[in-house]
């Protein structure tokens, strides 16, 4: 995420404007406007779109990974987030009691030495209250605990002499009790590993976690977990989180960030060696680009494991020594090129190699295939960047011939003056001006290394929460890159996720809070992408005196043996579209009976979705009654439209 390429023009926005104002105007006088689209789907013109061209790009932003994805649902779980001195802010714990009752504060008695600070709490009340005194987490802005599910606890504790406390899931008030266990605690000097499960009897959907005792006494509490244990695939990852990516059916991964790689400050860097191991060992660090902790729960394994899970290839954006700050200069960067070599060793090594076998110990003995690595994230033209780049580029080269290695430099426009496989590309900018971009790529040079449109999206000016508006620009904007699928090889929409309560950017593709989630349009418009990689695209022509407000393409799928020609247009005017469809060169008869239209569009073209009305911009389909070579079609005004032919034999088409 960043600004990298940000196009804002004044002049758009006021033709943008212009057009909402004229809009009743068309609207009441009900134009229909006709165009022809001709599509030559033979197989001499027909070319194979790269198998990796849609995917998705995940950045710990917006809560995206901690109170997101990552199913752990205690925020500040080793109570590091206040920093290494002590006393320290526990935010978001806070005590049960008063003063009187209970004092509570950080020290450095952890059993942990990458995480040495630990909780102290003392029970000073000789008569405490029946319920007990303690402390409690509300997680991220509330804990979904859900009736009969099962939550696993895990904690460490230590008490010098015995004690008995009670762990409970209440409500936010403390008033409800969905579910207790009592934890023993032997008096020792040693820390214990408490492991419990607790079975909701209830739902709530804001609940906390107390832990408390009506003992006098002291116990140290630390690295205290709690997840449920529905998790996807049991590997940690939000489970109706993860289903709305696998509906996308993406390509590859690109993780972590993003400004999440480089920091406002190195200091605050993304650091993977800190990341894996054992979640109790792991540090965390606070983000300060998007200004929260990550306890790093969600870390470089797990990334590489949420890549595999998804059936995509990961890409690693490392840092280079770069934050938004400070560099590290050229001459002393070969301490970051190591560790980005031993991050590869880690992922591609081994069981028996020494980084491999921290991967093999974690529970995945064989190796990650990652073949594609970003180095840095939208640092170019910054002063050491070249000579860094440059350090990584040959390094990794060396030890790893096969991986693709990705410039932060955009050679769109001129050609590169280093070498790379890919070039990274970042656009954000108001509807009129992306729609006007789908034509970016036409006259960028066919040699040397392809494009990664690896952020894109309308933003700012028009783009609100995410409207349709948004969606059809986006959509039109990625037909111009299957046109141009020989020289893009993979494009990402960003950000993808913002929990509810942290809109530090918007809009986002998937909306959340700790029990909900809906797609904004620009997530429904990607669905009607999803079976464009490895697909086989053809030459489309538009007859229109409309077309400056039409975009459109055609490519032959398959499904279960199935083949298809879809045809997607994005009608980004506002009046209604009569469009005669001409299909010529297809080695197959068209089958109406499996023929099927879909239709993106709202009532007004800014329109939302919302917890409250999720399904107000969605596609609808319906079947294609008059599928044929030649049909006669209508578009709705602001609409994105597929209608997929389906084809009663095996196309001929080359490699399909």
């Amino acid at each position: 995420m960043g600004s990298k390429q940000v196009f804002v023009p004044t002049i758009a926005c006021v033709l943008l404007l212009f057009c909402f104002g004229c809009k009743c105007i068309a609207s009441e006088l009900q134009a229909t406007q006709t165009a022809t689209l001709k599509v030559d789907a033979s197989s001499q013109l027909a070319r194979k779109i790269p198998d990796t061209l849609f995917g998705m790009f995940f950045e710990e932003i917006n809560h995206a990974g901690a109170g997101g994805i990552w199913a752990e649902l205690v925020s500040n779980r080793g109570f590091e987030a206040g920093g290494l001195h002590t006393p320290s802010n526990i935010d978001p714990w806070s005590i049960i009691g008063d003063d009187s009752s209970i004092f509570v504060a950080t020290d450095r008695t952890s059993c942990f030495s990458r995480n040495i600070i630990a909780l102290r709490m003392e029970v000073l009340c000789d008569d405490c209250p029946a319920s007990g005194v303690g402390i409690y987490n509300p997680g991220f802005w509330g804990m979904n605990i859900e009736d009969g599910k099962t939550y696993n606890l895990v904690m460490y504790v230590k008490s010098a002499e015995a004690a008995e406390l009670t762990v409970s899931l209440a409500s936010s008030d403390g008033l409800q009790n969905l579910a207790s266990v009592t934890v023993p605690v032997a008096g020792t000097s040693n820390w214990t590993k408490v492991e419990q499960k607790l079975i909701a009897k209830g739902t709530n959907r804001t609940s906390r976690l107390q832990i408390t005792s009506n003992k006098k006494g002291v116990v140290w509490f630390d690295q205290v977990s709690l997840m449920p244990s529905d998790t996807f695939k049991g590997h940690g990852f939000r489970t109706e989180l993860i289903s709305m990516l696998l509906d996308l059916k993406p390509r590859f991964l690109r993780f972590p960030g993003g400004c999440f790689v480089e920091g406002e400050w190195l200091r605050n860097a993304f650091r993977w060696r800190e990341s894996i191991g054992p979640w109790e060992e792991r540090p965390g660090h606070f983000g300060d680009v998007w200004h929260y902790w990550t306890d790093d729960g969600l870390g470089y394994y797990e990334f590489l494991q949420l890549s595999e899970d998804l059936g995509a290839a990961p890409i690693w954006v490392f840092n280079n020594g770069i934050s938004h700050n400070d560099e590290v200069s050229t001459a002393a960067i070969a301490p970051f090129v190591k560790d980005v070599l031993d991050s590869l060793e880690f992922a591609r090594g081994s069981a028996n190699s020494t980084w491999g076998s921290v991967r093999a110990a974690m529970g995945h003995p064989e190796p990650f295939p990652v073949k594609y690595v970003a180095i840095g994230n939208e640092d170019c033209g910054k002063k050491y960047y070249l000579g860094n780049y440059l350090k990584f580029y040959n390094a990794i080269r060396e030890s790893y011939p096969d991986i693709q290695m990705i410039s932060n430099c955009d050679g769109s426009s001129k050609p590169l003056d280093h070498p790379a496989d890919l070039y990274d590309f970042h656009v954000y900018t108001d509807s009129k001006t992306l729609f006007n971009m789908k034509g970016t790529f036409d006259k960028t040079s066919r040699t040397g290394p392809k494009a990664f449109v690896s952020e894109y999206a309308v933003w700012r000016t028009d783009a609100g929460r995410g409207s349709l508006l948004g969606s059809l620009a986006e959509a039109a904007f990625l037909t111009g890159l299957e046109k141009n699928s020989d020289i893009v090889h993979m494009a990402s929409y960003a950000p993808l996720f913002v929990n509810d309560n942290d809109q530090t950017w918007n809009p986002d593709a998937i909306v959340f809070n700790s029990w909900q989630q809906y797609g904004t349009p620009s997530y429904w418009m990607q669905k009607f992408f999803r079976e464009s990689s490895g697909a086989m695209i053809h030459p489309i022509t538009i007859s229109s005196s409309y077309s400056g407000s039409l975009a459109a393409s055609a490519i032959t799928w398959q499904d279960s043996g199935n083949n298809f020609l879809r045809v997607k247009i994005v009608n980004f005017g506002s009046d209604t579209v009569s469009l005669t469809i001409s299909v010529s060169g297809l080695q197959a008869s068209i089958n109406a009976l499996g023929s099927n239209a879909t239709v993106l569009t709202s009532s007004n073209v800014k329109d939302e979705n919302s917890f409250s009305n999720p399904t107000k911009v969605v596609p609808v389909t319906s079947q294609l009654h008059n599928a044929a070579e030649q049909m006669q079609v209508t578009l709705a005004a602001h609409s994105f439209s597929s209608f997929d032919l389906a084809l009663a034999q095996s196309e001929l088409v080359a490699e399909m």
